[in-house]
């Protein structure tokens, strides 16, 4: 490896890679740049990533807090240190090897496996691409379940960043339903059947005409399928139907890019979109109560009918 790479390299990734120079010994034997990250992870599992920092890590390991300062520099670096460790690699891939559907899955069970061993681990910021040894070696898992499949390196890219996507969203919503629940001292099924009851109540047809017969058909209760492996299934089933009509030596349309509209830093502007947002909303409330008085005036209008019926079969 060339000095002008090792140089330009993140402390913490050269780190991660075992690159990085040798840091400044503190005083006392015992205190290493491997305890301290552990510990970290220990403090992190206990209560979550906004619980660490140097302070808390040197008294839990009698050192002060300044002794860490020579093995890592910043708390950033450490962050980056403490996810490559808690994230591991993937396990080994079956020999024989798995068909690329059940490969793929089975990769997304084993990711969201190191979240739910690790939820802190949802809060790392994502950066940029993966750069550390242990990210990479998942990408590269990720990449192998397609070996042999008609995608392209580009696109096995974009499937695996995809069902990383996917396992993650998952995770930060386990663990959201998993705190709750504790706090509550129920269960996420009993969370979601209470939600519902209280939704049931406050949707109506007029004002939420796709959502309210879905909260009826249960859709979201706590006896409907887990979303997300619906979410997987259909991206597998996507990626299917793409390498088939390669496969078939058909024209395959290329996916077209998402607008992404810049939104001026300009204080006119902003306050422009706010006037609309208030508009907009406006607009929803008179459109909920235009609804509501034509309701009322049908009813009115069938208890006239009603009235008058009655009155013709007296005479």
């Amino acid at each position: 490896m060339s000095d002008d790479l090792e140089g330009s390299l993140p402390r913490a990734v050269a780190m991660a890679w075992g690159i990085a120079a040798d840091p400044q010994r503190g005083p006392k034997r015992g205190l290493s740049i491997e305890k301290i990250v552990e510990t970290g992870i220990e403090i992190a599992d206990e209560g979550g990533l906004e619980t660490v920092s140097m302070s808390a890590i040197a008294n839990r390991l009698d050192f002060t807090t300044m002794s860490l300062y020579r093995y890592v520099s910043a708390k950033d670096d450490l962050i980056v240190l403490m996810g490559e460790q808690a994230l591991g690699v993937p396990p080994e891939r079956p020999d024989p090897p798995l068909p690329w559907r059940e490969a793929a899955r089975r990769l997304a069970a084993e990711m969201f496996a190191a979240y739910c061993d690790h939820p802190w681990l949802i809060d790392v910021p994502i950066t940029g691409i993966p750069v550390t040894p242990n990210q990479l070696a998942w990408m590269d898992e990720g990449l192998g379940c397609f070996e042999g499949t008609s995608l392209d390196h580009e696109k096995r890219i974009a499937v695996t960043l995809m069902l990383s996507g996917l396992t993650r969203w998952k995770a930060t919503v386990y663990r959201g339903y998993t705190a709750e629940s504790a706090a509550q001292g129920t269960t996420p099924d009993d969370l979601d059947a209470t939600a519902n009851h209280i939704i049931r109540e406050l949707l109506t047809n007029d004002r939420f005409p796709h959502l309210a017969p879905a909260v009826a058909a249960d859709a979201m209760g706590p006896a409907a399928a887990d979303p997300f492996d619906f979410g997987i299934d259909a991206l597998l089933n996507g990626v299917e139907a793409y390498m088939s009509g390669i496969d078939a030596g058909e024209a395959v349309e290329e996916p077209s890019a998402l607008a992404h509209p810049e939104s001026p830093r300009d204080k006119d502007v902003r306050e422009a979109s706010r006037v609309r947002r208030e508009a907009e909303a406006a607009l929803r409330e008179a459109r909920r109560k235009e609804a509501e008085a034509m309701t009322k005036a049908r009813e009115r209008a069938m208890k006239r009918e009603e009235a008058k019926e009655k009155a013709a079969k007296k005479r």
